[in-house]
């Protein structure tokens, strides 16, 4: 369920990017450590341009061992998977679908025009397996939906284990990771 987000969210994905993030709308999924990790951008940019990705992860440490994965050939075995594999195939495609739904609705909360049709969702869904950040991030801020993001994300392993990617002020201001003092996390919440 997205999260409203506040300074200090705004603030860790600036860190996390190094850039000030565009089009932000909420927190899509926090990682252990209390962070955002996946944010829900809108469908638009400030000035009208199409932003197709709707779940954005930003996580430094998830990027890096998603890129990992990337350039061990698991896209390429996951892309003749999705070729055999009808029952996979339609899975996939229920993910699109769910992602051009869940952008639709963001467009039209924010009173702006829905992307066309026939642009991408993420990914390279739903024909083809491009980009496991996409797919991942998806799976996270919208858990069982993604069958590729699943199997990524259950390949990544705990990438937040040895702590926050970044620290940020709390409001007392001392520097953290966490946004809690809570470390108990649910199992949905460690994917």
């Amino acid at each position: 369920m997205p999260q409203m987000v506040d300074d200090r969210d705004v603030a860790a994905v600036e860190l996390q990017l190094g850039r000030t993030p565009r089009g932000l709308r909420a927190v899509a999924h926090r990682c252990p450590c209390g962070l955002p990790d996946v944010v829900e951008t809108a469908p638009r940019l400030p000035d009208g341009t199409p932003f197709p990705t709707l779940f954005y992860l930003t996580c430094p440490k998830a990027n890096s061992a998603i890129g990992t994965l990337e350039t061990s050939g698991l896209m390429r075995e996951m892309r003749a998977r999705l070729d055999a594999d009808p029952e996979l195939a339609a899975a996939y495609r229920a993910a699109h679908e769910d992602y051009v739904a869940r952008r639709d609705k963001a467009a039209a909360e924010d009173g702006l025009e829905p992307l066309p049709r026939g642009m991408q969702s993420a990914g390279g869904m739903p024909e083809r397996v491009k980009c496991l950040h996409a797919l991942v991030g998806h799976e996270l801020a919208v858990p069982g939906v993604n069958p590729f993001g699943r199997e990524a994300l259950d390949l990544l392993g705990e990438w937040w284990a040895d702590g926050p990617c970044c620290l940020v002020d709390d409001p007392s201001g001392a520097a953290t990771g966490a946004g809690t003092n809570d470390t108990t996390t649910s199992e949905e919440d460690d994917r």
